[in-house]
């Protein structure tokens, strides 16, 4: 099974497992007449709408490059995220708006027995499957995966408070803990959907991901050979799972372009083993200059007018600049 198939299921896992529980969670509103528990049924409802979305954005995620889409269309993940938290945060303003109409004007809870017993399995399943959808989406590089995994977590926190807050109304007798609650989760519920939505924004506008660039840049300072006498102007753009990295690689000016093109070959495929996705890569040689002598590795170089003086170990703060390393 390749893993456009295995995302795609997981993620027609996560819209049927949505579907039963917002039924479920509608279904003990009608017995509780709880506004906590209204507030996880209308969050609920929320996962139904993005995990269908999810799903599509999978389905387009693994389609193969086309003349219009020549980086792939893995971006659409990202735009299912920002989907999922522009919903989640208008389901949380809602919900902070019904919850303070309860605060002023409390509604008795009925049958709250029945309300905790049917929030608290929906929380035990959507742990289950926020666990495999977040484990699954980190290892096959899905955002769109990560994010409903995270939801789900999310959802299965408002059926845990919301539980507890029946427990208090059974045992004080007293409706506000509900309300409170509701409250509570309506902030919570409304500052995840903004985080979704800043992650989805980030990725759209391709954000430097500084642990892929360090981790790319490690790679090549522990496989560096002498040839290989300087590296810069790196990037990194993650188009879904795969990723598109380009870098300027400083070489002897003395190689035949034979030469060049089998360490440029060698560069890209000890990357592509280093990232468990597909990777795009282009490196552009440029030909060294006597200025780099003194930085330069190669033992026996015919050309060389200045003696080795220090190596410069690239890192985050070096590589990513347009501009050739030098000694100060």
């Amino acid at each position: 099974m390749t893993s456009s198939q295995t995302k795609r299921r997981l993620g027609l896992l996560s819209l049927l497992v949505s579907v039963g529980l917002v039924a479920i969670k509608f279904y003990a509103y009608h017995l509780t007449r709880s506004q906590a528990v209204l507030t996880d049924a209308l969050e609920s409802i929320i996962n139904v709408f993005t995990s269908g979305f999810a799903l599509y954005s999978l389905y387009l995620a693994g389609l193969p490059k086309d003349e219009n889409h020549p980086y792939g269309h893995g971006k659409i993940e990202n735009l299912s995220l920002g989907f999922e938290g522009g919903l989640i945060f208008m389901a949380g303003a809602f919900i902070l708006y019904h919850a303070s109409q309860g605060l002023l004007h409390p509604q008795p809870v009925a049958r709250p027995d029945w309300g905790v017993a049917l929030l608290a399995s929906t929380a035990f399943v959507n742990l289950g499957v926020g666990l495999v959808l977040v484990r699954a989406g980190k290892q096959l590089k899905s955002v769109a995966l990560v994010g409903d995994g995270q939801h789900l977590y999310i959802d299965a926190l408002t059926s845990i408070v919301s539980s507890l807050a029946l427990v208090l109304v059974a045992v004080t007798g007293v409706v506000r803990f509900d309300t409170g609650a509701a409250l509570l989760l309506g902030g919570f519920i409304l500052v995840n959907g903004w985080r979704m939505l800043r992650r989805a924004v980030s990725g759209l506008m391709d954000e430097a991901d500084t642990a892929t660039v360090t981790a790319v840049i490690a790679e090549l300072q522990a496989q560096r050979r002498q040839q290989w006498i300087d590296v810069h102007n790196l990037r990194v753009q993650r188009y879904g799972a795969n990723l598109h990295i380009d870098c300027h690689m400083q070489m002897p000016y003395y190689f035949t372009l034979e030469e060049v093109h089998s360490q440029l070959f060698d560069i890209e495929e000890l990357i592509k083993e280093r990232f468990a996705v597909d990777v795009e890569m282009f490196v552009h040689a440029d030909p060294c200059t006597f200025a780099a002598c003194s930085l330069c590795l190669m033992a026996e170089c015919p050309v060389r007018l200045h003696p080795f003086r220090q190596e410069v170990v690239w890192d985050i703060h070096n590589a990513v600049k347009n501009e050739r390393h030098h000694l100060a």
